[in-house]
């Protein structure tokens, strides 16, 4: 395995050097036959990375890490976690390896990491590969939660291996080359804290705050600080997902990062029809990370990362908890308040406008949605048409989509409703800066991972040109802001492993 030094860019190894125990070194298995699917030329250039060098035979190399820069070490993270509630002591990198940071545009580093490059000692009985289509998948949603501002790991390429990998049937291999600020995730602390070793504990909670909340290592209690910034980072991007309709479908500890970006995009799906239950991946058979269930999930993650932390936030155990349950008791409130406060933005919403004249409004569409099951991208989207005067596209969301069981819903209620909304005057404009018209819908986005497994780039290439412009309507596009046929069927989704 050659080395190879990009024309520009420095990778350090730093998590490598500073824990050894967390960190097992590690090559990727060599593909036999590269070739690059999609690269992310915005991104690239954003890390200083020459996307003519990219796409390269070397630049390939190099993005599935067959060629490391010789400033690099590879390695396999060691994480734990919680898997669908139930505790798993020895997780980690089964099918990835972190290459190393590089600095971003923004003066911040970022980890550059493979999925899919092969077994590691972490694989237990996994093959360590991973295929064309999950890749893709992770690729579309992450660019796409990037596009609506939601805190996301980035995806800069997925190159196909030339490997058929065997799940049901054989299938085309590929490695996504991800972009984080950091993999730094509730499971690398739940993993530190399992080894009863104090002092990598606190060098990983000091890591974090150097890395991601420089303010915190000034508090009184540092890490106190840093629980803190996680519990408030968490807040946010929960409360974003609910607003956008996403279900991210696996939210193990091991998949929340402490850095609040989005992590794992395996069984995850937009919702269409506003349904609360709404559950997508194949493997979540209780429900446990439906829509509607999702910020008590991160709840509950976040008191295993304050277990995780005890040691750290007073000598006195007794303390160290009730400083814990005190952190913590804000999360419902900062989650409410950013979700209010996006549901207002998605109204168009005067600022200053006080909850006891809002909340009503907002509960009673809620209601609404929910009994008729109205597309909840589309729905909002046409709401800036009712603010302009336009109602029929809404009221046809609401009315058109009732099922059965809610046919009472009638013009009457709906028309009530916006009366009393547009007599505060929201902002159209304003609207169409938050409701997104193309979203990655389901069917599009099997349709793309069924094309590029075959070798058909084009229906990726067409989503991946709508969703990346999410708010701006254009015409020629109307196929991306359409929901699913009935044909489409209930829907599910795999983690490709």
């Amino acid at each position: 395995m050659s080395g190879i030094a990009h024309p520009t860019v420095t990778f350090d190894d730093r998590f490598a050097r500073e824990f050894k125990e967390m960190a097992i070194p590690w090559r990727a298995e060599e593909a036999p036959d590269p070739r690059l699917l999609v690269l992310n030329e915005q991104l690239a250039t954003e890390l200083g990375l020459d996307p003519a060098f990219l796409r390269s035979p070397e630049g390939l190399r190099l993005l599935i890490g067959n060629a490391i820069p010789a400033e690099a070490s590879p390695v396999a993270q060691a994480y734990a976690g919680h898997q669908f509630g139930w505790y798993a002591p020895r997780l980690g990198d089964g099918r990835a390896l972190l290459l190393g940071e590089i600095g971003h545009a923004d003066g911040q580093l970022r980890d550059v990491h493979l999925k899919g490059s092969g077994r590691t000692p972490f694989a237990r009985n996994g093959d360590g590969q991973a295929v064309v289509g999950p890749m893709v998948r992770e690729y579309i949603v992450s660019e796409s939660m990037h596009a609506l501002n939601i805190p996301t790991t980035r995806s800069l390429a997925v190159v196909a291996t030339g490997r058929p990998v065997q799940r049901e049937t054989l299938l085309p291999g590929a490695i996504l080359t991800r972009v984080a600020s950091s993999h730094l995730r509730v499971g690398s602390f739940q993993y530190a804290r399992s080894t009863d070793d104090i002092g990598l504990l606190r060098r990983l909670a000091g890591y974090a705050l150097a890395r991601h909340y420089q303010a915190g290592a000034e508090a009184e209690n540092r890490y106190l600080a840093l629980f803190r910034a996680v519990i408030s980072a968490q807040a946010s991007l929960v409360a974003q997902w609910m607003l956008v309709g996403f279900v991210h479908g696996v939210m193990n500890t091991d998949n929340m990062t402490i850095s609040g970006e989005t992590l794992d995009y395996g069984p995850c799906a937009f919702m269409e029809g506003f349904d609360p239950a709404a559950v997508f991946s194949s493997i979540d058979e209780t429900g446990r990370y439906a829509y509607r269930n999702q910020p008590l999930v991160a709840e509950w993650n976040l008191a295993r990362l304050a277990e995780a932390l005890l040691p750290l936030l007073h000598d006195d155990q007794e303390q160290a908890v009730g400083l814990a349950v005190e952190a913590l008791s804000g999360f419902r409130r900062q989650y409410s308040e950013a979700w209010s406060a996006g549901m207002k933005a998605k109204l168009g919403f005067r600022e200053g406008l006080d909850d006891d004249t809002a909340s009503p409004l907002v509960d009673e569409l809620v209601a609404l949605l929910q009994e008729s099951r109205a597309d909840y991208t589309s729905f909002f989207r046409h709401l800036g048409k009712a603010a302009r005067g336009q109602d029929e596209p809404a009221r046809g969301q609401i009315l058109g989509t009732a099922v059965l069981e809610t046919a009472h819903l009638d013009t009457a209620r709906f028309d009530a409703w916006v009366t009393r909304w547009r007599a505060l005057g929201p902002d159209a404009d304003a609207m169409d800066r938050v409701n997104p018209v193309y979203i990655p819908r389901n069917h599009l986005v099997e349709e793309a991972l069924a094309a590029a497994t075959g070798g058909n780039l084009g229906p990726l290439e067409r989503l991946m040109d709508a969703v990346a412009s999410p708010f701006d309507e254009r015409p020629g596009l109307e196929h991306y802001a359409t929901a699913a046929p009935e044909s489409f069927g209930p829907y599910r989704t795999f983690c490709g492993t």
